[in-house]
């Protein structure tokens, strides 16, 4: 295998493993959080607005996490 082709290869594995590990964890804390705010509207619905609302926080700041993930994975792919 030629150097050209081994960068290139490094390349390919690195933004797959940045995008991949990097948008586990947001993925599970979306879920966790879902799962937290139906537990909790389940057992007090007159909350119910009030977790909604910083349930659409966390999964924002969440997924801003993966978005960054994924901006990580497009340098290594087309910056490097």
């Amino acid at each position: 295998m030629d150097q050209q082709a081994a960068n290139e290869l490094g390349k390919l594995i690195g933004a797959g493993i940045a995008g991949g590990a990097g948008m586990i964890g947001p993925g599970i804390g979306i879920g966790l959080a879902g799962l937290g705010a139906l537990i909790s509207m389940g057992r007090n619905p007159e909350v119910t607005s009030t977790l909604q609302t910083y349930m659409i926080l966390v999964i924002a700041f969440a997924e801003a996490l993966a978005i960054f993930a994924l901006v990580i994975a497009f340098l290594l792919l087309f910056a490097i």
